[in-house]
C-alpha cells in the first residue's frame, strides 16, 4: 500500500522534551502546551546535551562538558575539559560513563561519579565528528574529519580497527556527513557506520565488512542512522531528505520517504515501542514516520510533519543567534550546524518527538535571548523523556490545516552574516577576555564574581602607566590608542548605549567623558585616531567625536558594519555590503580621510576573502598601510600603487604544525616586515593567564617558482616595492620619513634588479634583459650595460636584427654630419639604431641604409631618460654584432669589413670545429632541434669520442689561431681609430646628444 502523506498535527506521545541550542539553554517542556517551559542556562552556546538517571550533560563553548542535576537544573560540576569546543556527547547504556569528542583530536570518557577517573584517546587527526559506546562498555567507536572510522579498546586505550572510508575535511564546517555512528541493540555484534551513499556494517567480532546497505535510487549521503530496539531494522536520514528503513537480515530497503521540502535530515530516533521514528531537519522541522513495524515489513506507513516555526529567509538571518562565525562555522548548510537528535537503545531511554507548532514571538516570551533548537542552525540536541502509551498509539489533535507543497529551491544557500566584532579581541562570552591587544597596549576584562573590572597595560610605560578600571557599566568593546581608552557597552530595557573616552593625555584635570546614544541604539564597532573617536551603530549610522567630546560629523552605511579600524587622520570600515552565497560573506570597505582635506579614499568596494572564510582581523600596520586577515589565514595588505588593490602577503596557516592551530595576529609592521602574532594550539584565541608568548612570522608573496633563483628575486623585489610605498604616502601627506631607510630601501631593490639582470644574462635572455633595464635607475643601467658589454651576452645573436625608434631623433633634413666623409662612423649608436638624415659613407660599397627601415614612434610622448639609455645602449650592442657578421660575409678585399672580421673572431676550440662538421648529421637525426639543443647533442656526442680523437681536434684548433698577434695589432689600430673619432666627435658637436651617448657606451673604466 502507497504511503500517505498526512495533514500536519500535533503529537503528544511523549510527557517531557528537553531542547538546547546556541542561547545555551536547556529548556524543560512539561507538555507540548506548556506556554512557560522551565529554561537551565549552561552556558553561552551548547553544542550537544545527553541525559541519563537524571543527570544532565551538555558540551558548551566554553570547551567543557558540565553536568547539572534533572529536573532541577542545579550545577553538579564539571566533567571535563578540551581545548575547543565538543561536538559530540553521549551516555553508555547504563549512565556510568559520558563519551565525548571535541575538535582538538581527542576523545576522552569520564566516569559519572567520579570525574577524575578519565581515560584519554589519543590518534585522530582531525576534529572527531561523533562518538558512540557499544552495549558491554568493551569499545568506542568514533569517525573524525581525517576520514578514519576508529574503534578503541576502552581498557587498553588503544585502537583496534581502523578504516579509511570517509572523505576527508579540515573542519566540522566543511564535512560532508555527521556520520552519526550506531552499535546494534543488546548484542551490539554489528556496528553502522554511514559511508558516502550506503550504510557500512561491520562484525564485532572480527572487524571485518559485512554488509552493505544501499538504495539504487538514492543519490544522497547518508547523515545519520539509528537502529530499532529490536536491532533488526535501520533506519537512516540523508542530506537531501530521504528517509530510509532497511531490513537488515533481508539487505532489503523496505521503506522510502522523502522530506517533503528535500531539508536535510540530521537527527532520527526510534520509538521504543518500534512503530514510529522521529526525525529533525536543519530548517527547524520534526517530523514522524509511522506505521513502521519492528518485527515485520509496515503494510501501511504514513508521514507527518510538525513545524515548530515559519520558515523563511528571516531565520537565516536571526539576530538572536549567537553564533559566532570567528569559532570555525561559516556555511549555513555544513552538517555542523544542523541540529542534532541523540537516542539510546533502553526502553526508558530519551526520545525525539515532534513538537508544538509556535509562533516565535510567543516562543520567547520567556527569555528574549533564548532560541530552541528547531530554529538553531548551530549544533544542538534534543532529548525526550516520555512513556508511551499502553496501545502504542499517539493522542492526536484536531489537524491544523493540510500541508502546502512548495517548490523546493536547490540553488545557493546564503551565508549567515558575520556578526560585528571588536579587532584584536576574544569573545565577548569569556570571564577572562581580550577586550583589545594592539601595537600601543593591552586592555582586558574580567567578569567573574570576584571582580568586574578592566585593566590597561601599555607596552611602553612612557606613554602611559598601567590602569585598574572597574566596569561598572558593563562595557564589551574597548579600543587603546596613544592619547585614551575608548569603551562602549551595549543598552538595555532600561539603560542606553553607551561610550566612555578617558583621555589620559589631556593635559586638564577633567579626562574622561560619557555619551549615551539615543534609546534603540547600540554600538557595534568602535575605534581611536589621531584627535579623534569614532563608533558605529546598529543604526547603520557611524559617529564621529573629537578626543575631547565634542561631536563632529554623522553619515550612515550601506550595510551593518563588522570592523572599525583607526590609524592618524585613517579611518577604515568593513560592513556588509549584500548577502554572501554558499559560505562566502560579501563584505565592502571604506577608507576615508579625517585630516585638514577630508576625502574617501576607497568608495564601498568589495573585500577579497578566501572562499568560505570571514574576516577575522582588521587594522593597520605600523606605518598606516590597511590590512586584513580571513578566517584562512591570508594576509592582505593595500596596495596604493595599483590602484588600492589587496595583495596577499602571508599565510599563517603554513607556519601551523596542525590543522587545529590558529595565530591570533595583534600588529603588523612594514619595517622591519614583521607580522606579530600569537601562536594558539588547538584554538583560534588565546587565554588570558598565563600571558600568550608573541611570536613573529615572516611575509611571503605567492610567487610562483619561489623554490627558484629567479622565482625568489622576484619575490623579494616585488615584496620590498609593496612594503615600502609607505614612504610615498607618508611623505605626500605631511609627515616626517626616515630618509636613510628609504634609500637603502631603494638600493636593495636595484641590487635585486640588477641580480636578475645578471641571471638573465647567464641564460641569454636579452628581452628580458632589456624589460629589467627599464626598472633600473639611471645609474644602475650604466652597471648593467658595463656588464653585459663585458660578459658577450649578445655576441653571436641575431634576434634583434629589428630597428628600434631613436627618442633622441632631430626632425629635419640637411643636418651635417659630424664626422668626415672618409671616416667609417662605427661609433655612433644611434646610426645602428635608426636611419638618419645625415648620410654616412657607405662600407666597402654596402648601404647600411638600404637594410635598415626606419620604425616612426606609435605615440608622440617619447620614454624616460633611463629607459631611453637602458634600450639605446643594450641595442647598441646586439646591432654591432649583428653588422659585424654581415661585414664578415662580405668580400675580403674590402679593408674595412676585414677589420671587424678580425676583431669578432675568436680562437676556436676542437668542440667548435668537430660541432661544424657533423652540425648536419645532427640536424638530419633531429631536425626540430634548436641551437641550443644542436650544441647539448654535439657535446654528448663529441664526449663520446676516445682521447685521441679528440686531441687531434683541439690540435686543429690550435693551428687556426696563429694569425693571434695580428688581430690583436688590428683591434689596437680600430681602437684607436675609434677613439679618435669620438674626441673629433665631442670637438665638432659638443651638445650632441648621439655623440655623448657613443662615448659613454664604449667608455671601459
Amino acid at each position: 500500500m502507497p504511503c500517505e502523506r498526512k495533514p500536519m498535527r500535533y503529537v503528544t506521545s511523549f510527557e517531557i522534551t528537553l531542547t538546547c541550542g546556541s542561547d545555551g539553554d536547556v529548556r524543560i517542556w512539561e507538555s507540548l502546551d506548556d506556554d512557560d517551559p522551565k529554561s537551565i542556562n549552561v552556558g553561552e552556546k551548547v553544542y550537544s546535551v545527553a541525559l541519563k538517571n537524571g543527570k544532565l550533560v551538555t558540551a558548551v563553548s566554553n570547551n567543557t562538558v558540565q553536568i547539572h542535576t534533572f529536573p532541577e537544573g542545579d550545577p553538579d560540576g564539571i566533567l571535563t575539559r578540551f581545548t575547543t569546543n565538543a561536538n559530540h556527547v553521549t551516555f553508555n547504556s547504563s549512565g556510568s560513563r559520558v563519551a565525548a569528542g571535541s575538535s582538538d583530536f581527542i576523545v576522552k570518557i569520564v566516569e559519572v561519579v567520579d570525574s577524575s577517573q578519565q581515560k584519554t584517546l589519543r590518534g585522530h587527526d582531525a576534529p572527531v565528528l561523533s562518538v558512540a559506546l557499544d552495549t558491554s562498555d568493551e569499545f568506542l567507536a568514533s569517525s573524525s574529519c581525517d576520514g578514519s572510522v576508529t574503534v578503541w579498546s576502552i581498557e587498553s586505550q588503544t585502537q583496534v580497527a581502523q578504516w579509511k572510508i570517509l572523505q576527508k575535511s579540515s573542519d566540522v564546517s566543511n564535512a560532508k556527513s555527521l556520520c552519526r555512528l550506531a552499535w546494534q541493540p543488546h548484542s551490539g555484534k554489528l556496528l553502522a557506520v554511514p559511508v558516502d551513499l550506503t550504510v557500512q556494517l561491520y562484525d564485532r567480532n572480527t572487524w571485518t565488512h559485512v554488509i552493505i546497505l544501499a538504495e539504487s535510487f538514492s543519490s544522497q549521503v547518508v547523515n545519520v542512522v539509528v537502529w530499532s530496539p529490536c536491532g533488526k531494522f535501520l533506519a537512516a536520514g540523508t542530506v537531501g531528505g530521504n528517509l530510509l528503513i532497511w531490513d537488515v537480515e533481508a539487505k532489503l530497503c523496505i521503506e522510502r520517504q522523502k522530506h517533503e521540502k528535500g531539508f536535510t535530515v540530521c537527527g532520527m530516533a526510534w520509538h521504543p515501542s518500534g512503530g514510529r521514528i522521529a526525525y529533525t531537519d536543519t530548517e527547524g522541522c520534526l517530523g514522524l514516520l509511522e506505521g513502521v513495524s519492528s518485527s515485520s515489513p509496515p503494510s501501511s506507513s504514513t508521514v507527518q510533519s510538525t513545524k515548530v516555526k515559519k520558515n523563511d529567509y528571516d531565520d537565516l538571518f536571526d539576530e538572536d543567534d549567537d553564533r559566532m562565525l570567528d569559532e570555525g562555522m561559516s556555511d549555513s548548510r555544513s552538517p555542523v550546524k544542523k541540529p542534532i537528535m541523540e537516542e539510546d537503545d533502553d526502553d526508558d531511554d530519551l526520545m525525539p518527538a515532534t513538537g508544538k507548532p509556535r509562533n516565535r514571538g510567543s516562543f520567547l516570551d520567556d527569555d528574549d535571548n533564548s532560541q530552541d533548537v528547531c530554529v538553531s542552525q548551530d549544533p544542538g540536541s534534543v532529548k525526550l523523556d516520555g512513556v508511551p502509551e499502553e496501545d502504542g498509539s499517539s493522542a492526536i489533535l484536531p489537524a491544523v490545516g493540510p500541508a502546502v507543497s512548495r517548490p523546493v529551491y536547490e540553488g545557493p544557500m546564503p551565508t549567515q552574516p558575520q556578526r560585528a566584532f571588536q579587532a584584536g579581541s576574544t569573545p565577548v562570552h569569556l570571564m577572562h577576555r581580550f577586550m583589545v591587544w594592539n601595537s600601543v597596549g593591552i586592555v582586558r576584562g574580567y567578569n567573574d564574581d570576584q571582580d568586574n573590572a578592566i585593566d590597561v597595560e601599555f607596552h611602553d610605560t612612557a606613554i602611559h602607566h598601567a590602569m585598574h578600571l572597574t566596569n561598572t557599566l558593563g562595557h564589551t568593546m574597548a579600543d587603546l590608542s596613544q592619547e585614551a581608552v575608548l569603551l562602549a557597552c551595549e543598552g538595555t530595557d532600561e539603560l542606553a548605549s553607551k561610550i566612555q573616552c578617558l583621555h589620559f593625555s589631556c593635559w586638564d584635570t577633567h579626562k574622561d567623558w560619557i555619551v549615551d546614544l539615543p534609546k534603540g541604539e547600540d554600538v557595534c564597532a568602535l575605534c581611536l585616531g589621531q584627535g579623534w573617536a569614532a563608533v558605529a551603530t546598529s543604526a547603520l549610522m557611524v559617529r564621529l567625536f573629537s578626543i575631547g567630546g565634542v561631536q563632529k560629523e554623522i553619515f550612515s552605511l550601506p550595510g551593518a558594519v563588522v570592523c572599525m579600524a583607526g590609524h592618524g587622520e585613517q579611518l577604515l570600515i568593513m560592513y556588509h555590503r549584500g548577502t554572501g552565497f554558499d559560505g562566502d560573506q560579501a563584505l565592502g570597505v571604506q577608507l576615508l580621510q579625517l585630516g585638514s582635506k577630508r576625502r574617501q579614499v576607497i568608495h564601498g568596494e568589495p573585500l577579497p576573502l578566501s572562499r568560505k572564510s570571514y574576516l577575522a582581523w582588521m587594522g593597520f600596520t605600523a606605518e598606516g598601510t590597511p590590512c586584513c586577515i580571513d578566517s584562512e589565514g591570508v594576509v592582505r595588505m593595500l596596495n596604493r600603487t595599483v590602484g588600492n588593490t589587496w595583495t596577499p602577503v602571508c599565510n599563517t596557516r603554513d607556519s601551523c604544525k596542525s590543522k587545529s592551530d590558529h595565530y591570533w595576529v595583534v600588529g603588523v609592521h612594514e619595517n622591519p616586515q614583521q607580522l606579530r602574532c600569537i601562536p594558539c594550539k588547538g584554538s583560534r584565541f588565546p587565554p588570558t593567564l598565563p600571558r600568550p608568548a608573541v611570536a613573529v612570522l615572516p611575509f611571503n608573496l605567492p610567487y610562483c617558482q619561489t623554490t627558484t633563483e629567479k622565482g625568489q628575486m622576484e619575490e623579494q623585489y616585488w615584496r620590498s616595492m609593496l612594503f615600502h610605498n609607505h614612504y610615498s604616502f607618508l611623505s605626500s601627506s605631511g609627515y616626517e620619513i626616515d630618509s636613510e631607510g628609504q634609500s637603502q630601501a631603494e638600493k636593495e631593490q636595484q641590487e635585486l634588479l640588477m641580480k636578475m639582470f645578471a641571471l638573465s644574462c647567464k641564460l641569454e635572455r636579452e628581452f628580458r634583459c632589456v624589460e629589467l633595464a627599464e626598472m633600473m635607475t639611471h645609474s644602475v643601467v650604466t652597471l648593467a650595460i658595463r656588464y653585459a658589454s663585458r660578459s658577450r651576452l649578445f655576441k653571436d645573436k641575431g634576434c634583434y636584427r629589428e630597428v628600434r625608434v631613436n627618442p633622441f631623433k632631430v626632425s629635419g633634413a640637411g643636418k651635417p654630419s659630424s664626422s668626415s666623409a672618409g671616416q667609417p662612423r662605427t661609433t655612433s649608436v644611434l646610426d645602428s639604431m635608426t636611419m638618419s638624415s645625415r648620410k654616412p659613407t657607405p662600407l666597402g660599397g654596402t648601404s647600411k641604409q638600404g637594410k635598415a627601415p626606419v620604425l616612426k614612434p606609435l605615440a608622440p610622448k617619447p620614454k624616460s631618460k633611463v629607459q631611453c639609455v637602458a634600450q639605446i645602449q643594450i641595442k647598441k650592442l646586439v646591432d654591432s654584432q649583428t653588422e659585424a657578421e654581415k661585414v664578415k660575409a662580405a668580400p675580403a678585399a674590402t679593408p674595412p669589413a676585414s677589420v671587424e672580421n678580425i676583431e669578432n673572431r675568436k680562437p676556436k676550440t676542437g668542440f667548435q670545429l668537430w660541432l661544424e662538421d657533423n652540425r648536419k648529421s645532427i640536424l638530419a637525426d633531429n631536425p626540430d632541434f634548436e641551437e641550443m639543443d644542436v650544441i647539448k647533442q654535439g657535446m654528448g656526442r663529441f664526449r663520446t669520442l676516445s682521447a685521441e680523437e679528440r686531441l687531434n681536434w683541439t690540435e686543429r684548433a690550435k693551428g687556426d689561431s696563429d694569425p693571434k698577434k695580428r688581430k690583436r695589432e688590428d683591434e689596437g689600430q680600430v681602437n684607436d681609430q675609434m677613439e679618435s673619432d669620438e674626441g673629433s666627435a665631442k670637438k665638432k658637436k659638443p651638445l650632441d646628444t648621439s655623440a655623448k651617448l657613443s662615448a659613454f657606451a664604449f667608455n671601459k673604466e
